[in-house]
């Protein structure tokens, strides 16, 4: 069958997707336990032929779909996860929890992905080999992904007569409003940052506000290695080989006539490559040691490692971008000409097996481009319809990689 076809089906499938969407919109739940989200899902693919494993130390699970002749096996995922974040768009489907939405998109990506599982259950006739629905919890910072892979992801047991079908090949999209609507785009190599946690505590001697000569001042201190964590960045790092260090938090003092002992800097840092990564991770370090002995204070510096780069394999880039190019047209497809620093933990299974992340655009027609609320702002929202070029997508991929003889 043709990836005209797909789309057909992709129209055919999109009113459910719209109304799973937006049920999920109205009912987000955060991290990695997302009972209410896994049941929903769970009903939204009862009566397909899919064997479904659900995972214990998250609410992630799995579903497999054989195809009708052996082969390997494709990982499609979908993560679940809200924000913590209270919506402001006025949307009549809006989340009716005060503390969390879905300001990510991940409602639209299960909900596509249900879609998906539908027309490859359409298609099982083509499929040479089988497809693995990861349907991911804790994508926002919980490192959801890395549990499941943990609790044996990846470990599809072999098929019935024996013949191995490896998970050998991985793919997920991301909705985004820095697209237009219905253009899709990824690159080769590192598509998106590593993402750590950045923790300074410096401590001084605190004393009256009048009388600093008595006292060991942290705040200036701490404004010194802010400063000069940004002039490391730009005299250590290469510019081609990119990090990004900001702090996003500064905390001292109680009063405006007290020295404080302690001052508190957070922050994150992204990098592109684990070499850069980890010759930022050094000299941070380096420099606030070296300013707090320079004026007299201790300092601990704390490195919380977050998500790793997010790194496509180039041969499957240039596959999903050319399977891309079929269902929306050369037009639609994008190269992106350098990484997003933002941070997947799709990550963990890309270090594992070949594949590829892709963004889908869903700016609302309605929007600029380049004013229309980000992902993750309280009143971001996309164009609907744009699911259906991801409905077609991501089969397509599926059905072209398993598409064997």
């Amino acid at each position: 069958m043709s990836d005209t076809t797909v789309r057909e089906q992709a129209r055919d499938h999109f009113d459910e997707a719209v109304g799973l969407r937006r049920t999920l919109h109205r009912h987000p739940e955060q991290g990695n336990e997302l009972p209410a989200t896994r049941e929903t899902v769970l009903e939204a693919l009862e009566g397909l032929p899919l064997d479904v494993t659900l995972h214990d130390t998250t609410s992630g699970f799995t579903a497999l779909l054989t195809g009708d002749r052996p082969g390997p096996t494709i990982l499609l995922r979908a993560d679940m996860d809200a924000l913590p974040l209270h919506e402001d768009t006025g949307l009549e489907f809006s989340s009716r929890d005060e503390e969390s939405m879905h300001a990510c998109g991940h409602d639209t990506h299960t909900a596509m992905l249900v879609s998906v599982a539908r027309v490859l259950t359409d298609r099982r006739g083509e499929l040479a080999g089988r497809v693995l629905f990861m349907f991911q919890p804790g994508e926002e910072g919980h490192h959801g992904a890395r549990f499941m892979l943990d609790e044996g992801l990846l470990a599809v047991p072999d098929l019935a007569d024996g013949t191995a079908s490896p998970v050998d090949a991985a793919f997920a999209m991301h909705i985004t409003s820095a697209l237009p609507t219905g253009f899709v785009a990824t690159r080769p190599g590192p598509v998106m940052a590593s993402a750590d946690r950045l923790q300074i505590t410096i401590t001084g001697k605190g004393g009256h506000a009048s009388e600093p000569h008595r006292a060991v001042d942290p705040i200036p201190v701490a404004c010194e290695i802010v400063q000069a964590l940004q002039t490391m960045i730009t005299r250590s790092i290469d510019v081609f080989d990119p990090s990004v260090v900001t702090v996003a938090r500064i905390a001292a003092g109680t009063t405006n006539n007290v020295i404080p002992e302690s001052a508190e800097i957070e922050g994150t840092i992204r990098a592109v490559s684990e070499a850069t990564r980890t010759k930022v991770h050094d000299g941070i370090r380096r420099v606030v040691d070296g300013i707090a002995s320079a004026h007299g204070v201790s300092a601990t510096t704390e490195v919380e490692p977050g998500y790793p780069v997010t790194v496509n394999d180039d041969d499957f880039a240039a596959f999903s971008a050319s399977t891309a190019t079929e269902v929306v047209g050369a037009d639609r497809v994008i190269t992106l000409p350098n990484p997003v620093m933002g941070a997947e933990d799709f990550s963990y299974v890309l270090h594992d097996v070949p594949g590829t992340m892709m963004f889908l655009g869903a700016t609302p027609h309605s929007e600029n481009l380049a004013t229309a609320a980000p992902n993750h702002s309280n009143r971001v929202y996309f164009e609907e319809s744009a699911m259906q070029d991801g409905i077609a997508v991501y089969s397509a991929v599926a059905l072209a990689h398993l598409g064997g003889p």
